[in-house]
Formats: structure tokens, C-alpha cells, sequence
């Protein structure tokens, strides 16, 4: 199973989301049909630039509580200051993919920031 994880500033359109997705997708030679769900922090819940891009992609997204978000920001490869002042998590595109997939999560590599989004790819252990 393989989760992208989402970041993103407020009011990103499906487009800024997919290409996102898309270039995460082609840094780790995934196709984005390989995806099982997107993942975003809780305060992105209402965020219809990302439900949009779920749709287009026919995924489901999958909400990280903050408790998730900080546990799971320990396998952060990345850090930024302002993701962890905002989410309390180093990395929130990280921190959410490897939360979705829980325990034995690894992240296929940092996320990749595409514009006013990141993307981060997560996966149990098991790829396509």
C-alpha cells in the first residue's frame, strides 16, 4: 500500500495538488494509479482543492489528527520550522503519508515540493 501525503498552503486548487502528486509520483518511479489514499493534517479537512484532486484521481482522503501528525513526524525526513510550528510535525506531507499506513510505515524518500504543495509517498513495506 502506498499513501501520498499532502501539505499545503490554504486554498490550493486540484491542479496544484495533482501536480504535486504527479512529481512526487515520478521522483519515486510510482505510478499515482499505485496510490491508495491521499492523507492531510486535520486543519486541511475543508481544503476542496484537495477533495477535488482525490476525486479526479478516484482516492480517498484520509484525515491525521495533531496527536498522529506529532507522533508519526518522528520519521520525518525533512524538517521545516514552519510545518512544525503549524502542524507539530517536522515534515506534515511526511508525517501524515506515514501516519495512514501506520506501523512498519517507511517513507520512499522526502517529499517534493511542487509550487504551494508538498507531497510525501509512504508505504508498508510492500510496493507495487
Amino acid at each position: 500500500m502506498i499513501v501520498a501525503g499532502i501539505g499545503s498552503a490554504s486554498g490550493v486548487t486540484a491542479a496544484e495538488v495533482l501536480a504535486a502528486v504527479d512529481a512526487a509520483c515520478a521522483a519515486h518511479a510510482v505510478e499515482p494509479s499505485d496510490l491508495e489514499a491521499l492523507a492531510v493534517p486535520e486543519m486541511k479537512t475543508d481544503e476542496p482543492g484537495i477533495h477535488a484532486a482525490a476525486q479526479i484521481l478516484g482516492k480517498i482522503v484520509v484525515v491525521i489528527g495533531r496527536a498522529e501528525l506529532e507522533a508519526a513526524g518522528a520519521g520525518s525526513l525533512t524538517h521545516s520550522a514552519r510545518s512544525l510550528k503549524a502542524t507539530g510535525a517536522p515534515s506534515a506531507s511526511e508525517a501524515t503519508a506515514l501516519a495512514a499506513i501506520g506501523a512498519g510505515a517507511k517513507l520512499l524518500g522526502p517529499r517534493v515540493a511542487a509550487g504551494r504543495v508538498t507531497c510525501a509517498l509512504a508505504y508498508d513495506g510492500v510496493l507495487p
